[in-house]
């Protein structure tokens, strides 16, 4: 498809890495010519210099021809007004705004149509979204949810004298006491789809399916806390921090914000009257230990640097800090960190992608198309839901005899029907109207349904 992205700041540019690997036409808009070259270099991309919220310069990105277009600028109103143009100079555009204030988002979802919008995104909201989720289930270092809540993947780490270090995978049902499915492991840099022979090895990050029924028990098995969180501990005070507090709160959680900006650490003592706001340096470990560092159920790095994030998520682990979750934006930052003792890291430009390359993907097939995506395993790896319907392929048909018809790296990791959900052993099969969830580490994407067969 022809696709338009209008600002190229971290989100546009990982839009456009991931969306030109699946091969669309796209063009990127920005008013700084520097990093439009830098595009051109990397990708097969047409640049535009401008201004997207002008006719102008859509004119000359040809969005008369356009299919989809993404506004991500780092202005939410030049987003919507870009959003605005764009669908009166072309009626049957599908455009996705990036809106990250919160002022806007009530009058955002009632005046959508007036806007013209077919998706708003907001990185930040979903950002602590993910990140509350962490900390209602402490313990696992992400989790993706499935078929309407009722299986996830969770993403562990195995560590030295763990149940789990030196395990076959054929044997885990026996050691674990429960049936669930390893469907991704990270060794030494690389993402794989395990087989039964596949035996875990310490540092591996494995990505286990199970029904969440289940992962209670799986926690208790490997000896992981399920102390509810009481006391969390941000540290930086922006947009993730806001909503994150907004969520903690409302769930009976003290909250204490680390913000070294005053002003807007009056704002955020105003707006959440609830939280604690101090005004200090939150890189400063003399002022973390102050301010209780050691007593904290949870420490959640939450700054705009990367770097400050990892080390201070690091000084809590050697203080002791249950449970750590670091917001790391970089690309090129997500794949070093798996090493390091930082718990869970979470990325809000990764999170808003993915769902901007679902929606684009279920355009592109409405029949059959998945209606959940997420990219696990740091990005090598994508989990993806489909509803099985009348063109899908082999329904009824035994796992087992699938072996051979399935593409390499691709597995069929889950099989929820009227509400059952069951972790498929070669005797499964699925029907129609079940729930598959397939887990890939192929460079080629998978569209629908039926493209997991050869």
């Amino acid at each position: 498809m022809r696709i338009i992205i209008a600002g190229d700041g971290k989100v546009g540019l990982a839009l456009t890495r991931l969306l030109s690997q699946e091969g669309h036409d796209l063009v990127t808009i920005d008013s700084n010519r520097a990093v439009l070259e830098r595009d051109m270099q990397q990708f097969d991309v047409m640049t535009v210099v401008g201004n997207c919220a002008t006719m102008a310069t859509l004119n000359e990105a040809k969005v008369q021809q356009a299919e989809v277009l993404i506004a991500a600028t780092s202005a939410d109103e030049i987003n919507l007004l870009c959003c605005l143009t764009a669908r009166k100079m072309n009626p049957t555009l599908h455009t996705i705004a990036r809106v990250r204030s919160p002022e806007y988002r009530e009058q955002l979802y009632m005046m959508r149509g007036e806007f013209g919008l077919s998706l708003i995104i907001n990185p930040e909201r979903e950002a602590a979204k993910e990140i509350f989720r962490l900390l209602q289930l402490p313990g696992f270092l992400k989790r993706e949810t499935f078929a309407k809540g009722r299986v996830e993947i969770v993403e562990l780490r195995v560590l030295e004298r763990s149940p789990l270090e030196n395990v076959i995978l054929n044997h885990l049902p026996h050691v674990l006491g429960c049936k669930v499915l390893v469907c991704a492991v990270i060794r030494d840099g690389y993402a794989l789809i395990p087989s039964g022979d596949t035996m875990l090895r310490r540092g591996d990050h494995i990505y286990v399916t199970a029904p969440v029924t289940v992962l209670s028990y799986l926690m208790k098995r490997l000896g992981i806390t399920q102390k509810k969180i009481r006391h969390a501990m941000l540290i930086g005070g922006g947009r993730v921090s806001y909503y994150l507090a907004q969520m903690l709160i409302g769930a009976d959680v003290h909250v204490k914000i680390i913000e070294n900006n005053p002003q807007r650490s009056e704002q955020l003592a105003q707006m959440l009257p609830e939280a604690a706001v101090i005004c200090a340096d939150g890189a400063n470990q003399e002022i973390l230990e102050a301010e209780g560092l050691n007593e904290t159920d949870a420490l959640v790095t939450l700054t705009g640097i990367d770097e400050q994030n990892i080390i201070t998520s690091m000084v809590g682990n050697a203080k002791g800090v249950p449970h750590i979750v670091t917001k790391v934006n970089r690309i090129m930052t997500t794949g070093m960190v798996e090493t390091l003792p930082i718990g869970s890291v979470v990325s809000p430009k990764e999170l808003c992608s993915a769902n901007i390359v679902q929606y684009v993907r279920a355009m592109q097939h409405q029949t059959g198309a998945a209606v959940t995506l997420h990219r696990i395993a740091d990005g090598r790896a994508e989990a993806l839901e489909f509803i099985v319907n009348k063109q899908s392929k082999y329904i009824g048909e035994p796992l087992k005899n699938l072996r051979l018809r399935l593409k390499k790296n691709i597995l069929i990791s889950c099989i929820t029907h009227h509400g059952n959900t069951v972790i498929p052993d070669g005797e499964s099969y699925y029907q129609l109207g079940d729930t598959v969830i397939v887990v890939t580490t192929r460079e080629q994407p998978v569209l629908q349904f039926n493209d997991i067969f050869v």
